[in-house]
């Protein structure tokens, strides 16, 4: 399917083009009816791919929605939730269904009644490269098998998820975590691309030149001791008038961008190199090592110690 039409500009079909997800598995859930459990809020994008059976989600401030086998539901704001198997079923706190029913060693979780089946393939994922884009997507991003726009590439992505799930062969994390950055990716180019949300999503490109070197400044120097005043004077403008200007076309401020940027990047070293914790505390503009982990962990909810672990090992993480 070609994503890209001649009725876009060329700066929309680049930004389009440039989408790419990091994703990590949180684990393949196989639940009995009745079931039921809570994700709490926290601010990692998650998403929850229905492989076999059915669920009900439900979000605060929505109604609640029946998902099926082939289904894709995704939090960009990393909100609270609900799954349930039907409305009425008793809800526990993942966290403490975890404790009581812990992953096997293949990172999956069983529990439940005696009932139908229901398989869930749950995650997180953020955006490599943190843009507007972000601003652009729902609360709640829900994509179905039978939607034309996406039959002729989920549905081999889900056959392959689901004989996975059926056979739990050596190496199936590894292949569920490079699943889930396709059919993520995929999911969100194609939401982005439909007609409906053309205009907004032109109306995200960052059209302000000063904003856009000011972002360059700290994707390219994230070690740099950057403050608001030094970001405006290097670009040429007053401080108040780049929060506001920067906040118009990204919806964060500066500074909160900025720490976006070191502790992406900073995950990125951790996944892919073997620089040490004070090296990349360094290297993204913290202090110490101490500082880097006490971001890290507000950001990402573990210790940098403990993602470069488990980034080590099929990038698979477990459940907050």
């Amino acid at each position: 399917m070609d994503l890209l039409t001649p009725t876009h500009t060329d700066a929309i079909a680049a930004t389009l083009a440039a989408v790419r997800v990091r994703s990590s598995v949180y684990c393949l859930s196989e639940l009995m009816a009745p079931w039921g459990f809570r994700v709490d809020g926290a601010n990692v994008a998650k998403f929850h791919l229905v492989l076999d059976g059915t669920a009900w989600l439900e979000v605060p401030g929505h109604e609640a929605i029946r998902v099926e086998a082939g289904d894709l539901v995704i939090l960009p704001g990393g909100g609270s939730h609900v799954l349930r198997d039907a409305p009425g079923s008793v809800v526990r706190g993942l966290d403490s269904l975890i404790a009581d029913h812990p992953l096997d060693a293949s990172g999956r979780l069983r529990c439940g009644g005696a009932g139908a089946l229901t398989r869930l393939l749950c995650g997180g994922f953020r955006l490599e490269e943190p843009t507007a884009l972000a601003t652009c997507l729902p609360a709640v991003l829900r994509l179905d098998a039978a939607t034309a726009g996406i039959r002729s590439w989920i549905e081999p992505v889900l056959a392959l998820a689901q004989q996975e799930a059926e056979h739990a062969a050596p190496g199936a994390e590894a292949v569920f975590a490079k699943l889930a950055d396709v059919f993520l990716t995929q999911a969100l180019r194609t939401y982005l691309i439909g007609a409906e949300h053309v205009g907004l999503l032109a109306a995200a490109q960052p059209a302000d030149t000063l904003v856009e070197q000011a972002a360059q400044l700290m994707m390219e120097q994230p070690g740099q001791p950057w403050t608001l005043q030094s970001l405006a004077r290097t670009v040429g403008i007053s401080r108040s008038l780049l929060a506001e200007r920067f906040r118009a076309v990204t919806g964060q401020s500066p500074m909160r961008h900025l720490a976006s940027v070191r502790l992406t990047q900073a995950a990125d070293y951790l996944a892919t190199s073997d620089l040490s914790i004070e090296s990349i505390a360094t290297r993204t503009g913290y202090s110490s090592n101490a500082a880097l982990s006490k971001a890290f962990k507000r950001e990402f909810g573990i210790s940098p110690g403990k993602y470069r672990r488990l980034k080590g090992d099929a990038d698979v993480l477990t459940v907050r």
